[in-house]
């Protein structure tokens, strides 16, 4: 099951040298890592991401949570999750979309405390057991939330409710005396755009899902391949 996972710790160092735990789970096939950073909580509560100096290289995915996830740890408390898209640069999907709820950013918010540091990755894991082991005894605090699919149906349903409304007001305009017309039209206008805009807004969305999953199935496919390689080659 995909995963977001945060791990938190008092020392840069435990967050980078967390990242290379994770990364060996990853090569003894433990876990799947699709995309992780590690960030630090600045004194004035932002957040930034810190690149280190390994040569390990990050999976990035289009329309993944963790820039989305990024942005809202070091935003103002009680940010709305709809707004997290605007942190993430390209992407199509809202944090909620993936499942990740307000209180949870909040209960991660609250452990990673000015100038201390998260690991934050997406990955694939059968148990716990071993990531929380390994992240325990660096020090870390673990948080974790499984991640769904995006549910196209949602917004597909919230430009049917404001097609039906534009139904309603077309149908009070016909029937409006000619000083209310105005008034009517503008919101008609408005209305049309803002469908306009949600329309436009979903076939990002679309576009960014399917363009994640097929990343993701591709990196699987070739990551298969070459563990059959590899075992084939142990036997010859």
């Amino acid at each position: 099951m995909d995963k977001l996972l945060v791990a938190v710790f008092d020392a840069e160092s435990k967050a980078f040298e967390a990242k290379k735990v994770l990364h060996d789970l990853d090569k003894e096939d433990v876990i799947v890592i699709f995309d992780e950073a590690v960030v630090a909580r600045n004194a004035d509560g932002s957040a930034t991401v810190r690149q280190g100096d390994d040569l390990i290289p990050v999976r990035t995915f289009v329309g993944t949570a963790l820039g989305a996830v990024i942005g809202l740890l070091g935003g103002p408390v009680g940010i709305g999750l709809g707004a997290a898209a605007g942190f993430v640069a390209g992407a199509a999907m809202d944090v909620d979309d993936a499942g990740i709820s307000e209180d949870f950013i909040e209960d991660v918010r609250q452990k990673l405390t000015p100038e201390k540091f998260a690991l934050v990755a997406e990955i694939s894991e059968d148990s716990p057991v071993p990531v929380d082991v390994n992240m325990q005894a660096l020090g870390g605090t673990v948080f974790r939330r499984p991640l769904k699919e995006v549910k196209h149906e949602v917004h597909e349903a919230k430009v049917a409710a404001m097609k039906a409304d534009l139904a309603r007001i077309k149908a009070e305009l016909a029937e409006a005396r000619a000083d209310r017309k105005a008034k009517l039209q503008e919101k008609i206008d408005r209305l049309d755009s803002e469908i306009q805009a949600q329309l436009e807004r979903n076939k990002q969305r679309r576009h960014a899902a399917e363009a994640r999953e097929k990343a993701k199935a591709d990196f699987l496919q070739s990551r298969a391949a070459a563990m059959k390689a590899k075992a084939s080659a142990k036997h010859l």
